[in-house]
């Protein structure tokens, strides 16, 4: 899976009052960069609404939210730290709201990818340093960094 991370794709301290809101920034910013279709907008509300992306850690939060591969023109992803936490619904017990200040946005354009890129994620869930490190970063560029690390 070819991963084209672009520092377009960097958000940071991001004012939001929802997981909607966070989400329809990210995916209109994948679209309007051409990294997605435009259907893909829509269906990312979608898919959180029946499937969500909070993931269960300590703080800070971090959701993973994506839509189908059919929908991503280019394999990317879009990543924003949250001035302040949103509530994000738990992806293992959606009754459960996560306080959420991390969010990875997955644009793969592979039927499978979405699962190997899952897999790599989990490396930043279970590290709270480098959750904080990514949420306390001072540049776009610093960000990138990390997260080109974390799922190097």
């Amino acid at each position: 899976m070819e991963l084209q991370l672009n520092e377009e794709l960097v958000f940071r301290n991001i004012k939001a009052g929802s997981d909607k809101e966070v989400l329809a920034f990210l995916a209109n910013e994948l679209y309007q960069r051409g990294y997605v279709k435009e259907d893909y907008i829509e269906a990312i509300q979608l898919r959180e609404s029946e499937y969500p992306t909070g993931l269960p850690s300590t703080q800070p939060g971090v959701a993973i939210p994506h839509a189908n591969f059919d929908l991503v023109n280019q394999t990317t992803l879009a990543i924003a730290t949250l001035e302040t936490a949103v509530g994000f619904r738990n992806m293992e017990d959606n009754q459960v709201i996560l306080p959420t200040k991390i969010v990875i946005m997955m644009a793969i354009g592979e039927p499978h990818g979405q699962v190997e890129m899952l897999h790599k994620i989990v490396s930043i869930i279970q590290d709270e340093p480098l959750r904080e490190q990514m949420t306390a970063a001072n540049s776009d560029l610093k960000l990138l960094t990390l997260l080109k690390k974390a799922i190097a």
